[in-house]
């Protein structure tokens, strides 16, 4: 069964499994003792560290290991910003960061802090400019992803940590998504990362601090990991993963174009199968790994479901598969369309007949399922009543834009038509459905119940 949700996670590296169990029977004991077990334990945490340093671009001194990627990004935020309070409490992040780096903002801004999040262009990529407009003189900290983990946007690190050193405003950089496929570029501050992502073992993240960084470690002292992760070393899974990542960095060139290659005919094939169907992120400056489209008039969640049982492991920012019934914070900060979303992100030593077979399946598994919800094959080209309402309060995505789609060839050019609707993700929907057929979006109103958006015929 074709796995192609790596993005999420990744199937461990052969040779991460290799070195798991090497390390299960030599680096068991506490690093921190003198005797011969923990001196072998000692040098295998040591040689790890090098390894991941090398691969991160900084000095094994600034790095240390966390249980988690998320761990290592909550404790980066919350160490620098207390190392720099006397400097302020105003935090930037772009609108499209990772949720660990969310909610450690609103952490921070429930704990009396500022915080400002930065626009992304429809791609999802941030404006330097507009990032370093947003920089303070009461600017603690800076955050911004190596590349987005839904659509796979890279973005300008480079750039944005030159404009942050010029304002003396140190940058972390979440880089669990490119460690991968090479070092960050820039000059930042901070970097956090999880293996995980990279084939490594779960339960192992990374944190690097530069030194000259103000950091101040929160929660009760400890004495490993310089005090910026407390708790005994997984020395078996930080092994596996330091050797996974060696591993596959020395697989990313060729692998990476490889990939490249065949995300981009997902990214051609798709639209030219599919109808209706938006290819959102970056075209060119993105991971090689990762694609991102939404159907229209399609749920998310049964889209996910029958291309499970027709084999395929994806993903999807939809609001149809969230339990709160709300789209992706990336697809919403982006504005794209958010119904029938699909993620793909293929793992190293993805087969080609199996992205074969996928984009044979994937046109009927879409059409199967729009016919079970009454999507109308195109607009009819007829025209009657100058406005008419449609009311689908109550009822979930693709609903709302399906019923707009039915009754939208039945005003004139120049009429109107009013969706009320009380799902979240007809926000997203109905402008991107407008934007997608040539029609005029007017904008939405406030509602007796839900709210009211209208969409005028302009073809």
């Amino acid at each position: 069964m074709p796995y192609f949700d790596s993005a999420s996670s990744a199937p461990l590296h052969p040779v991460a499994r290799q070195a798991l169990q090497a390390a299960l029977d030599e680096g068991w004991a506490d690093p921190a003792r003198l005797y011969r077990e923990g001196r072998r334990a000692r040098m295998l945490l040591d040689a790890a560290r090098e390894a991941a340093a090398e691969a991160v671009g900084c000095r094994p001194d600034e790095l240390v290991f966390t249980p988690s990627g998320t761990q290592a990004v909550h404790s980066g935020i919350a160490g620098a910003l207390a190392g720099r309070r006397r400097v302020g409490r105003h935090l930037v992040v772009s609108a499209v960061e990772h949720s660990s780096v969310l909610h450690s903002a609103a952490a921070h801004e429930a704990d009396g802090g500022t915080v400002t999040e930065v626009p992304v262009d429809r791609a999802g990529r941030v404006d330097p400019a507009g990032y370093a407009a947003a920089v303070r003189d009461d600017t603690a900290l800076a955050c911004l992803q190596s590349a987005n983990h839904e659509v796979g946007t890279e973005q300008p690190v480079a750039e944005v940590a030159g404009a942050c050193r010029e304002a003396g405003v140190p940058l972390l950089v979440d880089a669990a998504q490119s460690l991968a496929w090479g070092p960050v570029a820039g000059d930042w501050s901070l970097l956090t990362a999880s293996a995980h992502k990279w084939g490594g073992p779960a339960g192992v993240g990374l944190l690097a601090v530069r030194k000259g960084v103000r950091f101040a470690p929160q929660g009760p002292a400890d004495e490993r990991e310089s005090g910026r992760a407390a708790g005994f070393e997984n020395i078996p899974g930080i092994v596996a993963a330091a050797a996974s990542l060696r591993a596959v960095r020395a697989e990313a060139a060729a692998e990476g174009a490889r990939l490249r290659g065949l995300v981009d005919r997902i990214r051609a094939r798709v639209p030219g199968t599919v109808p209706d169907v938006e290819v959102v992120g970056d075209p060119v400056r993105r991971l090689p790994h990762v694609v991102t489209f939404s159907c229209l008039y399609v749920d998310g969640e049964a889209l996910l479901h029958e291309l499970d049982r027709a084999g395929f492991s994806v993903s999807s920012g939809s609001s149809c598969t969230s339990s709160t019934l709300t789209p992706s914070h990336v697809l919403r900060a982006m504005g794209v369309l958010s119904e029938g979303n699909v993620r793909v992100s293929l793992p190293f030593g993805t087969a080609e007949e199996d992205v074969e077979r996928f984009l044979e399946v994937l046109p009927g598994t879409v059409a199967g399922i729009r016919e079970r919800f009454g999507a109308p094959a195109a607009t009819p080209a007829t025209g009657g009543e100058e406005s008419l309402v449609v009311d689908a309060l109550g009822r979930r995505c693709p609903i709302p834009v399906v019923e707009l789609a039915k009754v939208f060839g039945d005003v004139p050019v120049g009429g109107t038509v009013t969706v009320l609707a009380d799902d979240e993700a007809a926000r997203l929907d109905i402008p991107a459905w407008c934007d997608m057929r040539g029609q005029e979006y007017v904008g939405e109103r406030p509602a007796e119940r839900g709210t009211a958006y209208v969409v005028r015929r302009v073809s």
